[in-house]
């Protein structure tokens, strides 16, 4: 198997299962968290999240242009890359825009609007996993 194809399956299923954790316990997590502290849990959960995600998602983006340069050009794999922009655009859309509300103090209903649209992400990148494994 090519090496870059793995890497590039072993990153996507990383990620996709680090989705689902932050989809069903993170986010809901957060309505637990009182007033007081919620500023620095948030900011913590941030900056913590960002170490693993950014390294992680630049590197199967990376893996993904060097499959796709190669010549990679299944059904599957194409359908994958479609998922990249609906991820980022999901990001930069709504997600990012509702950390950085939060990043002012809780607020119940932006809490409850980031776990709804965080389904789109959860969604594109278990979809990414799944065709991944077609190609496989």
């Amino acid at each position: 198997m090519n090496t870059y194809l793995s890497i590039q399956e072993s990153i996507t299923w990383f990620n996709v299962g680090l989705i689902w954790v932050i989809q069903i316990i993170v986010y809901p997590q957060f309505r637990r968290v009182g007033a007081a502290e919620f500023r620095v849990y948030h900011s913590d959960h941030c900056l913590r999240i960002g170490f693993i995600i950014v390294p992680l998602f630049l590197t199967e983006i990376a893996t993904a242009c060097w499959l796709f340069f190669e010549g990679l050009r299944s059904m599957p794999f194409l359908i994958s890359l479609a998922m990249f922009p609906v991820i980022c655009l999901s990001t930069a859309i709504w997600q990012a825009p509702m950390h950085t509300r939060l990043a002012n103090g809780r607020d119940d209903a932006v809490i409850r609007r980031l776990v709804l649209t965080n389904w789109v992400r959860t969604v594109a990148w278990s979809l990414r996993g799944i065709c991944l494994c077609f190609i496989v």
